[in-house]
C-alpha cells in the first residue's frame, strides 16, 4: 500500500471553536473527525480518502493516537473530538434563534436539544435505519438539509461513512450553505443516551477501554479484533499539520449579513 497522508488541522477544540463561530453562511464546508478505526478505513477504502479529501476541515478525534504518536514518532498533535466540539459549539457559541439541522437522532433527543440549550430553530431529521443504500431516502434527506439553509450548523450523527457521505454530497450539489460538522454519536453523549467516560480516561487516551465495558459485544470487533491494526499501519502514514486562518471581523460581519437577507 502506497503511504497514507493525513492532513490534520492544527487546532483543538477551543481554538477551532474560533474558526466555527466565524464560518458564517455565505459559503459551504464540513468536518470530519478521523479516530482510530477512521484511519484504518482511509487505508483500505478509496472511495473513503475520498471523502476526507473533501472535507473544509480535518481534527483529530482520538487522543489515543495522539498519545501514541508523540510516544513513537515524537509528533505533538492537538486533539478536537466530535463529542466536545458539539458540546462546546451548543453550549458557548449558538444563540437561541440561529438556524440548526440535526440529521440522526431521535425526536426526543431533539426536544432534549432545545430544551438544554434553549434552541428555537433547530430543524431535524431522522432517516431510516439503512437510508444510505436507498436513493431515493438519500435524496429525502439532502433535500431536507437544503431546504433549511443557510444554517449556521448542520450536525450530522448518522454514523460514519454515511454522514461523510451526506457531506459531501452537499458540497457537489452546491445549494446548501453553512458549517456541516460529521459528529457520530455526539448527540448520544450529550443526551445520556451513552455515557462518557471519565475525565480521567478521556486524558490518558482510554475513553475507548470504558467504551468496550459498557458495551463489549458491540464495541469488541472494533476495538479487539479491527483497531489492533493501527500499530501496523502507522509505519506507513505520514501526518502533516495545516494551520487554518481565522476569518477577520470584517469577513463574518458580511457572511452573516448575507445570510440573513437568504434566510
Amino acid at each position: 500500500m502506497d503511504k497514507l497522508v493525513l492532513r490534520l488541522d492544527n487546532k483543538n477544540t477551543a481554538e477551532f471553536t474560533e474558526v466555527a463561530a466565524r464560518f458564517g453562511y455565505d459559503q459551504y464546508g464540513y468536518v470530519v473527525t478521523p479516530n482510530v478505526d477512521h484511519i484504518i478505513r482511509l487505508s483500505e477504502d478509496a472511495s473513503f480518502r475520498e471523502l476526507y479529501a473533501d472535507a473544509a476541515y480535518t481534527l483529530l478525534d482520538s487522543r489515543f493516537l495522539s498519545h501514541l504518536l508523540r510516544i513513537t514518532r515524537r509528533y505533538r498533535l492537538p486533539v478536537c473530538t466530535g463529542s466536545d466540539l458539539t458540546e462546546t459549539i451548543l453550549g458557548k457559541t449558538v444563540n437561541s434563534d440561529d438556524p440548526l439541522v440535526l440529521i440522526g437522532g431521535s425526536e426526543r433527543q431533539a426536544k432534549q436539544l432545545c430544551e438544554r440549550y434553549n434552541l428555537r430553530e433547530l430543524y431535524h431529521y431522522n432517516p431510516p435505519m439503512g437510508f444510505i443504500h436507498d436513493p431515493q431516502r438519500v435524496e429525502a434527506c439532502l433535500q431536507f438539509i437544503e431546504s433549511h439553509s443557510p444554517f449556521r450548523y448542520c450536525f450530522l450523527a448518522v454514523g460514519s461513512p454515511q454522514q461523510e457521505m451526506l457531506a459531501r454530497q452537499l458540497k457537489q450539489r452546491g445549494v446548501a450553505r453553512g458549517l456541516a460538522l460529521c459528529i457520530g454519536a455526539s448527540i448520544n453523549f450529550l443526551t445520556g443516551d451513552e455515557q462518557r467516560a471519565p475525565q480521567w480516561m478521556q486524558r490518558t487516551g482510554t475513553e475507548w477501554l470504558f467504551r468496550l465495558l459498557q458495551a463489549p459485544r458491540r464495541m469488541a470487533r472494533r476495538y479487539l479484533i479491527r483497531g489492533p491494526r493501527i500499530f501496523r499501519l502507522l509505519l506507513n502514514v505520514e501526518i502533516v499539520l495545516r494551520d487554518v486562518p481565522v476569518p477577520n471581523q470584517m469577513q463574518i460581519n458580511a457572511a452573516v449579513t448575507k445570510g440573513v437577507q437568504n434566510a
